[in-house]
């Protein structure tokens, strides 16, 4: 037994902590099953959930590998595109705030001010943009694009800044030194130490946007939502088999391709 093992186990234990802490959180657990209830649980809703067992493990391939508009690879690709523009948008958009939200870079009421802006963007969720900018440009993707730009913005500007707050200082205090401009030190001193961790957060929320765009459909700003919701409402259940096992299969895929970008941006 090693030095450091010896310590942990002669360091005193709150066990009156410990206890309470487990208290609350078995009384939460025991609380929350208060919302189960089996009882509304039919003969008929037991049939239903077989039909969508069935209808999942036999999907319809003609929907799922055809290629016209109403096909699952067609709606996929346009959920794609409404994913990566929608973070290409947000994520130009989040650096100039995220400058301005870096305390160690602007002044304190400044910062203030734009971290508070970032706030209120990340307080409202995407359905909520979507349905207001559905109202603003009709359905369709564009609504789509503008509501993950916007909703990415709060998150990347947020990881931003977390960064540029972070930075080697020794290379922006030299270059005040020599008489460098704030323009002159994002620049040359702060930008080439940020675009390897900016590259690395945009691809990470491309990876989340993708199941946001998916989710957008469902109030018609565009993508693969809306096809899913009609489905399941019109009792298809192959056709809501073949979207989902496009679906799960497309995040797959952008998950392993994402997960070794970021992996090797990190790593240089």
């Amino acid at each position: 037994m090693n030095h450091i093992e010896k310590q942990l186990l002669t360091a005193p234990r709150n066990h009156l902590y410990l206890s309470f802490i487990a208290a609350i959180v078995i009384g939460l657990f025991l609380w929350s099953l208060t919302a189960v209830n089996v009882s509304n649980i039919e003969e008929g809703g037991l049939a239903i959930a077989r039909n969508i067992l069935y209808g999942l493990t036999h999907p319809d391939t003609e929907l799922l590998f055809n290629v016209s508009r109403q096909s699952v690879l067609f709606l996929l690709a346009e959920t794609l595109a409404i994913a990566f523009l929608g973070t290409i948008v947000g994520a130009f958009l989040a650096v100039p705030l995220a400058f301005l939200a870096a305390s160690n870079l602007v002044p304190k009421p400044v910062s203030w001010i734009t971290r508070l802006l970032l706030i209120m963007i990340r307080t409202l969720p995407a359905l909520v943009y979507g349905l207001m900018f559905i109202r603003v440009t009709g359905p369709g993707p564009f609504a789509g694009v503008l509501t993950i730009g916007l909703t990415s913005i709060g998150m990347l500007a947020k990881l931003y800044v977390d960064a540029i707050e972070e930075l080697d200082k020794r290379v922006l205090e030299s270059m005040t030194s020599v008489g460098c401009s704030t323009l002159d030190k994002i620049r040359f001193g702060v930008m080439p130490q940020l675009l390897s961790v900016f590259a690395s957060v945009m691809i990470y929320r491309f990876d989340m946007n993708m199941r946001e765009a998916s989710i957008l459909g469902l109030v018609g700003a565009g993508g693969i939502g809306a096809p899913l919701i009609f489905a399941m409402r019109g009792y298809k259940w192959d056709q809501v088999g073949s979207i989902l096992i496009g679906l799960v299969v497309l995040i797959l895929i952008i998950e392993l391709l994402s997960n070794q970008l970021r992996a090797k941006l990190v790593k240089g």
